[in-house]
């Protein structure tokens, strides 16, 4: 059974990493000792030692160890022998890329499927979808394809950002750019606010947090969702 927390992002304005979430993380790691942290989406460029570290010092207020994939001399057994996974944000293309290189895409969706616990925040949640289509990432590197883990049946659009009507900014909004997609694409998109999270365990998709989502199927108006709502009707 299909057991994630799907998070728009890991940290909130005044907030410490992944703090607004750690007693919902805490919960879904509970029968974990230890974590295979996935750096891959390198925010900011960073190393993965350093990106492994910040993760670490978050999961020992729940005591638990980390240890980050890169650490592996084979990356696939690290993922079949994980009793938990988190993959964390940064930039989407290059984690997909990096998925994609060390040849842990399947085995990935393949442990997912099997009920390993798994976390994404950000660029580490854009992954669940079916594909990567919708993240508001740069290009910076060109993945093989653009297909992900489609452990929900639609795409996401974390950090989802609503227009500024006060604002002078002539470009292009969040909606804008879905309904961009939506014009060659028929796969549903949420976009999900900060501070939002999915809750999935085996079909349920349950949106969590006090905020609604904002759900963007083709050719259609798009509706806010309220929490709690269980989005599992979109595989249908």
């Amino acid at each position: 059974m299909k057991n994630l927390i799907i998070a728009s992002t890991s940290t909130l304005h005044g907030g410490e990493y992944l703090e607004y979430l750690l007693p919902e993380i805490e919960n879904h790691f509970a029968n974990c000792s230890s974590i295979i942290f996935i750096p891959y989406a390198r925010p900011g460029g960073m190393s993965h030692d350093d990106y492994t570290s910040r993760v670490k010092t978050a999961f020992t207020k729940i005591n638990k160890t980390v240890k980050g994939l890169h650490e592996f001399e084979n990356p696939i057994e690290g993922i079949e022998n994980a009793e938990g996974i988190f993959t964390g944000g940064g930039n989407t293309f290059l984690l997909v890329t990096q998925l994609y290189k060390n040849n842990v895409m399947e085995t990935l969706k393949k442990v997912i499927e099997n009920g390993v616990p798994y976390l994404g925040s950000s660029a580490g949640s854009n992954i669940t979808g079916i594909s990567m289509q919708t993240t508001n990432d740069m290009p910076i590197i060109y993945p093989p394809k653009f297909e992900t883990l489609g452990a929900i049946p639609f795409n996401l659009n974390p950090h989802y950002l609503d227009a500024d009507l006060q604002s002078k900014h002539m470009g292009e909004t969040r909606e804008t750019r879905i309904k961009e997609f939506h014009a060659f694409n028929s796969t549903p998109v949420l976009g999900l606010r900060e501070g939002s999270w999915l809750d999935v365990k085996g079909k349920k998709i349950i949106l969590k947090g006090t905020l609604t989502a904002r759900l963007f199927l083709q050719h259609q108006t798009p509706e806010e969702i309220n929490p709690e709502t269980d989005l599992s009707f979109l595989g249908n």
